[in-house]
């Protein structure tokens, strides 16, 4: 089952245990996590047992942007739609109904997110980011 709300405590242990792994943000403490969800519309799935399996989150406005970030379910989990049905539960949010610009980045889940409508940028030349180290990243030698 996907409801959008906020983890608690023992959610929050979950997602960082599994967030510290990914690609994305290897390391990561648990206090970012948390910072990071409590600051962002949530949306979580749930086993059975009502343990936390896939989550995603968006950074938003509420109004016209949003940046869908940390989608991740739980390995035994994948491969059944959990990860597209927790980003639609965001997009459907009553909230979310008049947000024009949704971004997100990939490294390897294009056609997940193709289904939902999302696509290469129309206009890259016009987007810039600054990208600094995160604060809990190992310096490099």
């Amino acid at each position: 089952m996907i409801k959008i709300e906020q983890p608690g405590a023992a959610d929050i242990d979950i997602l960082h245990a599994m967030l510290r792994e990914t690609y994305w943000s290897p390391g990561v403490p648990r206090d970012t996590v948390e910072r990071g969800c409590a600051n962002s519309i949530c949306a979580i799935a749930r086993d059975g047992n009502g343990t936390l399996i896939g989550f995603a989150r968006t950074i938003t406005d509420r109004t016209v942007f949003a940046w869908v970030c940390d989608v991740i379910v739980a390995p035994e989990h994948r491969g059944k739609g959990l990860g597209r049905g927790l980003v639609r539960s965001l997009m459907e949010h009553p909230d979310m109904q008049t947000v024009r610009r949704w971004m997100l980045g990939t490294a390897d889940a294009h056609g997940v997110y193709a289904e939902l409508g999302f696509g290469p940028i129309r206009a890259p030349q016009r987007l810039m980011d600054l990208i600094k180290p995160a604060h809990y990243a190992k310096p490099e030698s």
